[in-house]
């Protein structure tokens, strides 16, 4: 997987990559870790329900939208506002050596964890080595 035509990972290793479009999408912090089994891309969305989230696989592109609420009329004026509310959009370049079939969702206080389980092929194994 590849992150906004950055290469993510190692050469040899199913890392995602990101396109990146134009517009007024916003960009929520991704973090990308990788163990023997999986990839894991975890996407803080603070504030934003389950409901408002939209993750698609097409194509070998998984797509992660949705929208930031407003959280309606303040009895403030803000000075500085970081957290404001809008659309996001996150689209990650998928390998093959992901098995798309098992890719999985979990969204939980505010942090989205998706699971791009590896193909068996990929995750490392012990090979015996026989004594004659």
């Amino acid at each position: 997987m590849t992150d906004n035509n950055t290469n993510v990972g190692a050469v040899d290793t199913p890392a995602p990559s990101e396109t990146t479009r134009g517009g007024g999408s916003r960009r929520p912090p991704v973090d990308i870790l990788e163990n023997a089994e999986a990839l894991s891309v975890v996407v803080d969305l603070p504030g934003v329900r389950g409901d408002d989230i939209d993750v698609r696989f097409d194509d070998g592109a998984l797509t992660v939208h949705g929208k930031f609420a407003d959280d309606g009329a303040s009895a403030h004026d803000y000075l500085v506002r970081e957290t404001g509310a809008g659309d996001f959009l996150r689209t990650f370049q998928v390998g093959e050596l992901i098995d798309a079939s098992r890719i999985s969702a979990e969204h939980n206080n505010g942090v989205l964890t998706l699971t791009l389980p590896k193909i068996e092929a990929v995750k490392p194994r012990k090979i015996p080595v026989s004594v004659h």
